[in-house]
């Protein structure tokens, strides 16, 4: 095998071994990770936990995980644009979308103007999944401060500009011309399932809130339970892991065929 034509599968051996580390070691961590959330104990709005959290010291757990289903303390928010859907978080986003006259290229390129974006909230708490009575349930504090991905796309418009010929030449003389608007509305539906990370402190009585955790960990909202949280970091791992193998795989089977060319090679010259 000639050196030029040796290069571009040497290099392949090398990139297939250097992914195949780089994914084996994303499948470490990943389930070290999987291992310290295990560790976080899980509980319910139940009496279970009230019981934990008289026992505890301050009445407070510095780091658990809550699930339940999502209930409002009041009267919930109606969805802007969906009939008969109604959450306790919603996002509006506004943005119109441009085209900007460009002279060093002489070209239209497009823009984001205009981007709007209103946030709204009403109290809410987590129920027992299933309870008939909800006489404990779970405080959401402070649900903006949480990290995850736990608004859900509701509704998505887009409306195309509509102009004549002379608002084409006003647009041509100013060098912008309007394109699209676009109007997205996100919620947190009532009745979602929803698993909290975060610190939880028994009130006056016999109230009970999560909030954000004082010693600086993560306040996490997650839609869904928490056995289907922990498998979606398994199935991420279980990815890993069969890149990595992947790559290995790959970069051997090259490889022996790479020793195998160069092997037959050297047999013919000694013949």
């Amino acid at each position: 095998m000639s050196d030029t034509f040796a290069a571009p599968w040497t290099l392949l051996v090398g990139s297939s071994f250097a992914f195949s580390g780089l994914f084996y070691h994303l499948y470490q961590e990943k389930k070290k990770e999987i291992v310290k959330l295990k560790e976080i104990p899980k509980f319910q709005p139940d009496h279970h936990l009230l019981r934990i959290l008289k026992a505890s010291p301050q009445h407070r757990l510095q780091y658990v995980a809550v699930e339940g289903v999502i209930q409002p303390d009041g009267e919930p928010l109606a969805s802007q644009f969906v009939p008969k859907c109604y959450g306790v978080v919603q996002k509006v986003i506004v943005q119109e979308e441009w085209k900007v006259w460009n002279a060093t290229r002489n070209t239209w390129t497009n823009k984001t103007m205009n981007k709007k974006v209103t946030n709204n909230m009403v109290p809410f708490s987590l129920v027992s999944p299933g309870a008939y009575l909800t006489d404990i349930s779970v405080k959401v504090q402070s649900p903006m401060e949480a990290s995850g991905d736990f608004l859900e796309r509701v509704h998505q418009q887009r409306k195309y500009a509509q102009g004549g010929v002379v608002d084409a030449v006003l647009d041509g003389l100013s060098g912008e011309r309007p394109v699209s608007k676009d109007v997205q509305e996100e919620m947190l539906k009532v009745g979602t399932p929803l698993t909290t990370f975060g610190e939880v402190v028994l009130e006056y009585g016999e109230g009970i809130r999560v909030q954000p955790p004082r010693d600086g960990r993560t306040y996490v909202l997650m839609v869904g339970d928490h056995r289907s949280f922990i498998e979606r970091h398994e199935s991420t791992a279980g990815w890993w892991k069969v890149l990595s193998a992947f790559c290995g795989i790959t970069g051997s089977a090259v490889l022996g065929g790479m020793i195998y060319d160069a092997s037959k090679g050297q047999g013919g010259r000694r013949n």
